[in-house]
């Protein structure tokens, strides 16, 4: 894919490789206002303007975090090239706000794909995570709002806490609780936590809160559904 207009391209990932890589595949594609910073989430970006940062995963979810609230980065755009293929590692980084997610093994044209896809302002899921991450969701078919408590349960919340947490009343949590455990074919809240991390719907870290009574400080859940509104983009 030819991309006609210039676009600024900064790369912050942790891979000189890689970097060296992508920026010489962009470079048939595109004319690049390119800067290679170091991976350091701590300084975003040196100068706020309308940009792609292509970053690994780490950095990327690191550095989507520095700037999700601060409207200087608002025409900053995250993309992610890295070879964490597992559905809870791209739900989690997608859900952290970052705007692109591609594998390393991917095909070179869907990287200018990506880049052209972000640079009008849309988000980018990679091909190959697709028809999987769709086929989980159908099977499984959980709503926002379960997605957003099995994620709470995951963490050893108990059902207070988690009504705590997502500003919803105690029935309408044990609602939700029901209605997983029912798509998830479990009758027990620890059941539930082992099948979604086997499902890739949880990271492998999911399940320690469980021997806890709660970690009140832990971020607040996400909704599930703007992993969702992604399937659609490019199918």
């Amino acid at each position: 894919m030819q991309i006609d207009t210039p676009i600024s391209i900064r790369f912050m990932h942790s891979d000189p490789v890689v970097s060296a890589g992508i920026s010489a595949l962009l470079a048939r594609w595109c004319t690049l206002d390119l800067i290679i910073d170091d991976a350091n989430p701590t300084s975003p970006v040196s100068e706020p303007d309308r940009a792609i940062i292509i970053a690994d995963y780490r950095t990327g979810i690191d550095l989507q975090r520095a700037i999700l609230h601060d409207p200087k980065y608002d025409g900053v755009r995250i993309l992610i090239i890295t070879q964490h293929d597992k559905e809870w590692e791209v739900r989690h980084a997608v859900e952290c706000g970052v705007h692109g997610y591609l594998l390393q093994s991917g095909v070179p044209q869907e990287l200018s794909a990506a880049i052209a896809t972000l640079d009008c302002g849309r988000h980018y899921l990679s091909r190959q995570l697709i028809r999987p991450m769709t086929d989980s969701l159908a099977q499984t078919g959980l709503t926002g709002r379960e997605a957003d408590v099995l994620q709470l349960l995951g963490k050893g919340y108990c059902n207070k806490l988690i009504a705590r947490e997502l500003g919803i009343g105690l029935g309408t949590v044990k609602s939700h609780l029901k209605g997983l455990m029912a798509k998830l074919n479990v009758s027990a809240r620890t059941q539930a936590v082992v099948v979604a991390t086997q499902r890739g719907l949880l990271g492998a870290e999911a399940g320690v809160g469980l021997v806890l009574s709660g970690e009140s400080g832990a971020r607040r859940a996400r909704p599930a559904h703007n992993l969702a509104s992604l399937y659609s983009l490019h199918q």
